[in-house]
């Protein structure tokens, strides 16, 4: 009889993830261009639930390129580009055997479109995996993680423009090919289906640049997996040794009740979810999204060479989880839109905590796709307090990550393959969504404010010694 597995994996991997823009800094440094993230501004008056990044025009990239007096966080980051020898010994210390983290295209091609790579740029990352290999930590390395050099918005469309296929495939290519041996877990594109909430930094489509924005972001996500394709073939075909993963965010909604219109909405928004890991994953367009298209009047133009391109699928499936929001049928008529659960408690931001959810969205991944999975995100934001003795005591993200952990236990239990887990923002970075700092996930305290001042010492958290131990015993002892 076959043995219900009831502990984490022989040679699981524990680790933490961060973005390139988030905590690098040094957005001018070494021949990098301006990204897309480098626009995003941090602003004290706006209400906490509203600090999110909208969708932007032209005219505000330049300005915002220009200005000398507004804030833009991520263009300091932590300054893990100098910092980061010191960061991951830190994090090796704490026990993590593998390290997620993304290049920063627009450090490899400052414009997008340039015929040759800038070297430095690359030498960074050569420097960067090298050290991480040095301390035992496996990389994994993410290739679009809101990092577009934001020429390819201004001088063409972004995702919309058919171009941003052929630049992308040729930094997928430079990449591989200069650090085939190092690297072995790849994904192209962080949560490829945020084209909503967060569809300027993810696909690079300025507004007034299209007639119909809808269609728009639709055709530039179909040309992005047309390209992480082609990518995914030359990787194959190439370095058959790599990996390539897709990402989704977090998983599949609730129906808001029992009512058969709920569920069946609920359905149709999962479906829609689903869509973006079914053409990556299955290499095929589910007749659900020519259906969601016609029924809303987006228009999407797809050739027979891209039906060919998308063939080349992923080897394994991750994604990040937060939260599980609920459907209904007036959320799903209106807006295509899913709601916050409010049986769950949330954080300041009003994201719910949902750690059955964690094991709910890996049973439905592994049922539908039958794929390694890999969890590449999952934390939470949190107002932290370093006191005068120099500690940090944060009892929450310990109870959180208990909770999040537990559950995915319980998913290798049902059977799942599950093979790493990520914390995101083992030290605290500048916010995604709100370009914050105070917004903080790490294990590791950074004294940096949402203004960029502090002098950026780093001071362990209660919860690094907790995640050290559970590290420590694979996952036996999370108390």
């Amino acid at each position: 009889m076959h043995k219900v597995p009831r502990t984490f994996p022989e040679g699981f991997l524990w680790g933490g993830a961060v973005a390139a823009n988030q905590c690098e800094g040094a957005w001018d440094v070494d021949g990098k261009a301006p990204s897309v993230a480098d626009i995003n501004e941090f602003r004290d008056d706006i209400p906490i639930g509203e600090k999110h990044n909208r969708e932007i025009t032209t005219t505000f990239i330049k300005e915002a390129l220009e200005s000398k007096d507004r804030i833009f966080p991520k263009r300091e980051g932590i300054d893990f580009y100098h910092t980061y020898p010191e960061d991951l010994e830190l994090l090796a210390d704490m026990g993590l055997n593998t390290f997620r983290t993304s290049i920063a295209w627009s450090r490899i091609f400052p414009n997008g479109d340039d015929a040759e790579p800038n070297e430095e740029g690359l030498a960074f990352y050569d420097r960067l995996f090298d050290k991480m290999i040095e301390l035992g930590m496996e990389p994994m390395v993410t290739l679009s993680h809101y990092e577009m050099p934001i020429n390819l918005t201004l001088s063409y469309t972004g995702w919309y423009s058919r171009e941003t296929i052929d630049c992308f495939e040729r930094y997928c290519k430079v990449v591989f090919d200069r650090y085939a041996g190092k690297v072995k877990y790849w994904i192209l594109v962080n949560q490829i289906n945020l084209i909503e909430h967060e569809s300027f930094n993810h696909l690079g489509v300025a507004e007034d640049k299209v007639d119909d924005l809808p269609s728009a972001k639709y055709q530039a996500v179909m040309n992005e997996m047309v390209a992480c394709g082609r990518a995914t073939r030359y990787a194959h075909e190439h370095h058959p040794e790599m990996q390539i993963g897709m990402m989704l965010c977090g998983g599949p909604s609730y129906a808001a009740s029992c009512k058969p219109e709920d569920a069946l909405a609920t359905l149709r928004f999962n479906q829609m979810q689903f869509f973006f890991s079914d053409v990556l994953l299955r290499g095929e367009v589910p007749g659900s999204a020519y259906r969601f298209w016609e029924d809303n009047g987006i228009k999407v133009q797809i050739s027979d060479q891209d039906i060919e391109d998308l063939r080349n699928t992923a080897d394994f499936c991750t994604f990040s989880y937060y939260y599980v929001r609920v459907v209904s049928k007036e959320s799903f008529e209106d807006g295509y839109d899913a709601k916050r659960n409010k049986e769950l408690p949330a954080n300041p931001w009003g994201w719910c905590i949902d750690p059955l959810g964690l094991r709910f969205t890996l049973n439905a991944y592994w049922d539908r796709y039958r794929k390694p999975i890999y969890i590449t995100e999952n934390g939470v934001g949190c107002y932290d307090t370093l006191e005068e003795d120099g500690t940090v005591h944060d009892p929450y993200r310990i109870d959180f990550y208990r909770a999040h952990l537990e559950q995915v236990r319980e998913a290798i239990a049902d059977g799942v393959d599950v093979r790493g887990y990520y914390a995101w923002g083992p030290i605290d970075i500048v916010s995604c969504s709100s370009s914050e700092m105070s917004k903080r996930y790490g294990f590791i305290y950074v004294d940096r404010d949402d203004y960029g001042h502090g002098t950026g010492k780093r001071v362990l958290k209660d919860s690094y010694y907790w995640a050290k131990h559970v590290i420590e015993t694979n996952g036996a002892d999370l108390d």
